[in-house]
């Protein structure tokens, strides 16, 4: 019986997908040079490479940003899920993948915007390692902490004392308000401005109320949330103003820039239990991603 023999698809090179996905993440195949630790022209000829292999353009440029075409869009989801499979594969090796179980406690500012992708990417990274993430408030986190019921918790710094952990960096608070608020009006009759704020204690509530008494501008609670869905809701709905920093903020509110006093920086801390030994690499590994995604955001 004669075997018909199939032709074999040529493989994908993994390090060109590599550069080809850390570009897209950079926006610039420069700054994915610098981070992959090799040199623009390396990368552009692997860029080169797998448009060649893929018998397709992958990747335009717009001004000076990087759009992928619909070939580009279509491989992006592919190489990411090669790239994790690979990379899995060597840490299983090399004996390095994650085992055991870590709780995490974050407040809510994180926990919509910054943490789903950083505890997603580890979740698949190291799928024998169970993550229990936890979103709540500061003082509900620091219990949990002294509890015992979280093993580190990523919060805005309640004060200068950092107790089990270490500062990540800090984010400038803002006056954040919808256009269809007339800031400048309500300062200009002198009325009470409405804010939109958690109910106490709240750190940057108590910011706020703070800078516009020194201020001596008059102000008015009309709107307290339980959740920052709601504070952004009632934002929206023009309740009045609130203070966060930029970290989430919906992009159809606005900063108030220089119409109210300035409210400084507020730190962010990633705060540990005691541990005799337990995940110590999970926690300095989840921990360094953190670092990595504050640093990155503007």
């Amino acid at each position: 019986m004669r075997m018909i023999m199939k032709k074999l698809l040529p493989a994908l090179d993994l390090d060109a997908l590599r550069s080809f996905v850390t570009g897209i993440e950079c926006g610039s195949f420069a700054l994915a040079a610098t981070r992959l630790s090799r040199s623009t022209s390396a990368v552009s000829a692997q860029l080169k490479k797998l448009e060649m292999q893929c018998n397709a353009t992958l990747v335009m440029k717009k001004g000076r940003h990087l759009e992928l075409t619909p070939q580009g869009e279509m491989l992006m989801g592919y190489a990411r899920r090669m790239l994790e499979l690979n990379d899995e594969t060597q840490r299983a090796l090399k004996g390095e993948l994650l085992k055991g179980e870590i709780s995490i406690g974050m407040q809510e500012d994180f926990g919509e915007s910054l943490m789903p992708g950083i505890l997603g990417q580890f979740r698949c990274h190291h799928p024998e390692l169970k993550i229990i993430a936890r979103v709540d408030r500061q003082r509900a986190l620091q219990t949990a902490l002294d509890d015992k019921t979280v093993d580190m918790a990523l919060m805005w710094q309640p004060d200068a004392q950092i107790r089990e952990g270490r500062r990540l960096g800090e984010r400038q608070l803002e006056w954040i308000y919808h256009p269809d608020l007339d800031l400048p009006a309500l300062l200009a009759k002198g009325e009470p401005l409405p804010l939109v704020m958690f109910e106490n204690p709240c750190l940057m509530r108590s910011r706020a109320t703070t800078s516009l008494d020194h201020a001596g501008i008059p102000w008015r609670v009309m709107f307290v949330s339980h959740s920052l869905s709601g504070i952004w809701a009632a934002v929206k709905a023009g309740f009045g103003l609130t203070v966060r920093t930029r970290l989430g903020m919906p992009g159809d509110l606005r900063i108030a820039g220089n119409l109210l006093p300035t409210l400084g920086n507020l730190g962010i801390t990633l705060e540990q239990t005691k541990t005799d030994g337990e995940n110590l690499t999970a926690r300095a590994m989840l921990g360094q991603l953190m670092e990595e995604a504050l640093s990155g955001l503007k």
